[in-house]
């Protein structure tokens, strides 16, 4: 994958000032849509959204559901890469059960504090902070590795990939959602960090994401469209 030409301070700055009002302010305007009304839309059970914190449903911003595929069982541990205020990772914690475990990592301070807060009283749920190309954690350490609507905000998709490969046991796995295109985009629009924060530049081409996934010696076996 062709790293792009874009100034990464100012990306991750907008980036940040971004989601510190997702985490703060979701009812405030965004370009996106967030909530539970989008969650149940995508796919996530509404039995499921009545047993995890309200608040962390509210800063929702995840473009899929991806937990049919992921495949979740009782006790394995789990990293949720961009967790963000945590509604996936509560969704893991449900599914890993009481004997699992869900690491979620994230940069943005404001969505940490929130996330940590409500995790509050669950001693199988951890939240820390990093980079998601560059967790800081135990190589081999986790079952599965998830992440929904963030990795297109990276610059170096290649990376994040190689991260989550070297954090997976052998056997694991990885279960994602995320934004790509068709066609390549252009210059204009790949070089502007607005348009990052706004996950709308960060999409690469889909032949391109699949490259970055298999260099990191992992397999795609199934895509499915959001519809």
């Amino acid at each position: 994958m062709t790293l792009i030409r874009l100034d990464r301070a100012a990306l991750e700055t907008k980036v940040k000032t971004m989601y510190s009002q997702v985490a703060s302010n979701p009812r405030g305007e965004f370009h996106f849509e967030m909530g539970r009304a989008m969650a149940e839309r995508l796919g996530y059970a509404p039995a499921d959204l009545d047993r995890i914190p309200q608040d962390a449903i509210e800063s929702f911003a995840g473009v899929g559901h991806f937990f049919h595929l992921a495949g979740l069982r009782p006790g394995e541990r789990v990293i949720d890469l961009g967790s963000g205020s945590g509604m996936d990772s509560f969704i893991a914690a449900l599914l890993v059960g009481k004997t699992g475990s869900v690491t979620g990592i994230d940069m943005t301070d404001a969505q940490l504090a929130k996330a940590t807060r409500l995790a509050q009283g669950v001693p199988t749920m951890s939240f820390q902070k990093a980079y998601i190309e560059d967790t800081g954690l135990p190589g081999e350490s986790c079952d599965c590795v998830i992440s929904n609507g963030v990795i297109n905000l990276a610059p170096d998709k290649a990376r994040v990939f190689q991260e989550a490969a070297r954090l997976l046991k052998p056997g694991g796995r990885i279960g994602i959602a995320d934004i790509i295109t068709e066609l390549p985009l252009p210059e204009t629009v790949v070089c502007n960090p607005d348009l990052w924060a706004a996950c709308i530049a960060g999409a690469a081409q889909s032949d391109d994401y699949r490259t970055a996934i298999e260099a990191a010696g992992l397999k795609v076996e199934k895509i499915e469209d959001n519809t």
